[in-house]
């Protein structure tokens, strides 16, 4: 069957909230609730395929960046696609953000998007089947992420949403609260040195809600969650002035936050703020951290539920 090379879009609808998915990148485009859009999107589909910042897509096969664009995987050495300087981030030149899909539409409210990595693709070892559904149950969106590889691989995807919950003017002053007390000390290329470090006394100490805009130097960080937390207690909350708030409910060790502080361009600086669950990035160069490989016998899966309520006004 010959690959998909066109853009194309499926509406999702359920009760109040609408979503636009693309084929291409498996790009979330727009979601809205009452007329309201939630996310930072363009609403010419062809202005993804030159975007930088990752607009809504899923981003793999490895999300986050690995350093010097290489891993040594069961004695082997394995030179990837450099991307950014001499890392490779989110997947590389060839990532899944940068792919036609195939799409199905199997409801009014759920979409399936299937694409198979080939062996070698930005460097990566073996052949993966990725599938992502996403659907929409009022007042949730939901992506269940597969990913079926023939040999053993590493794999971590993000979903790169940049959550706006209608605000046009930044997202400085919305609360964030994260169920999280560390995160990772990265050096000066955003690449993890392998140390985790405690939140307490810090810009990043999240804990506690506060606003987006007090961490001065702004946030680009990935933080870990406690595993022994509930499953299904949110690992995010974020609020916006207006009382409109999103909860973030993942199976994910962590997730990147990325306050999009220094993000130029049509999108603008700190318009929107991307919570990227995902496995510990750089995670197959530093063996401290917890392992991304997955094998035929051990499949790659990722749940996200975000929910949206309003009311939420701070005291």
């Amino acid at each position: 069957m010959d690959k998909p090379s066109e853009i194309r879009k499926a509406i999702l609808t359920d009760g109040d909230m609408s979503v636009s998915v693309l084929n291409y990148g498996a790009i979330t485009q727009c979601w809205w609730f009452k007329g309201i859009p939630l996310i930072l999107g363009f609403e010419d589909p062809s202005a993804y395929l030159t975007d930088p910042r990752y607009l809504g897509a899923i981003v793999g096969r490895v999300a986050n960046r690995l350093d010097g664009a290489r891993f040594d995987l069961e004695g082997q050495s394995f030179e990837l696609s450099a991307n950014e300087g001499k890392n490779t981030l989110h997947g590389g030149a060839e990532g899944l953000s940068k792919q036609f899909w195939d799409l199905e539409q199997s409801a009014q409210n759920a979409v399936l998007l299937r694409y198979v990595s080939h062996d070698r693709e930005s460097g990566f070892p073996g052949e993966v089947r990725f599938e992502v559904r996403i659907s929409l149950h009022f007042p949730r969106l939901v992506y269940s992420i597969t990913a079926m590889p023939d040999q053993p691989t590493p794999i971590s995807i993000a979903q790169h949403n940049y959550y706006t919950l209608g605000a046009s003017d930044g997202v400085d002053q919305h609360t964030l609260g994260l169920a999280s007390d560390r995160f990772l000390e990265i050096d000066d290329r955003g690449i993890p040195t392998g140390r985790v470090r405690a939140t307490k006394e810090s810009e990043l100490d999240f804990s506690e809600p506060k606003t987006i805009g007090s961490a001065s130097e702004g946030i680009d960080h990935y933080f870990c969650f406690d595993q022994d937390r509930d499953r299904n207690r949110p690992v995010a909350e974020l609020v916006a002035p207006t009382g409109l708030a999103l909860s973030v409910c993942s199976d994910q060790p962590g997730a990147q936050v990325y306050s999009g502080y220094r993000t130029p361009g049509p999108v603008g600086a700190s318009r929107g703020l991307c919570i990227e669950p995902s496995g510990y990035p750089n995670a197959p160069n530093i063996s401290s951290f917890p392992s991304i490989i997955y094998t035929p016998e051990n499949p790659y899966r990722q749940e996200l539920v975000l929910e949206v309520s309003e009311g939420h006004h701070e005291s």
